[in-house]
């Protein structure tokens, strides 16, 4: 399966059925040569038009459940997964 397959797909929350989103990118472990966790973007609503909240959820590939045709079904009990592009800054420095 390619990259560009994952990015059409949607990725949805088995525990309470709520779509996330779409993959916009993988975390990968090089040493290992496999996917640590598929990252999705979040966006909030402001006045009435989309944009980028700055946040993302990071979903560990032990989460995910099944990848389907048109779907990655993911199990999401916690919440806490979401990071912000500040955060990835300091991560890195």
């Amino acid at each position: 399966m390619k990259i560009s397959d994952f990015q059409t797909k949607d990725v949805i929350n088995i525990v309470d059925g709520k779509k996330l989103g779409q993959i916009t990118d993988l975390e990968l472990d090089l040493r290992q040569g496999r996917i640590d966790s598929i990252v999705i973007p979040q966006y909030t609503k402001f006045l009435g038009m989309f944009g980028s909240g700055g946040t993302e959820v990071v979903i560990p590939w032990r989460n995910i459940v099944k990848i389907g045709a048109d779907v990655v079904l993911v199990r999401m009990d916690e919440p806490k997964a979401i990071r912000s592009e500040e955060d990835d800054l300091h991560a890195r420095s």
